[in-house]
């Protein structure tokens, strides 16, 4: 079987990447719940990362973001 005839995924042929269609579905999944655990799900939505500065070769005090900052 030749590249050209082989079956690809539609999210690939759409010129998504994986992680771009989970994010969909799962958006899709969670507007679809009822209460409570619609609001459940929106609140684990959010993204919480720290982020470090280094400078002369040490650690800075990290600092907490969210996806939205």
């Amino acid at each position: 079987m030749s590249a050209t005839t082989a079956a690809v995924p539609f999210w690939r042929a759409a010129g998504m990447t994986y992680i771009g269609y989970s994010n969909i579905c799962a958006a899709l999944v969670r507007n679809c719940l009822k209460e409570p655990f619609k609001s459940e799900a929106a609140s684990r939505e959010k993204v919480h990362f720290s982020i470090s500065k280094w400078a002369d070769g040490k650690q800075e005090k990290p600092t907490v973001r969210t996806e939205d900052e």
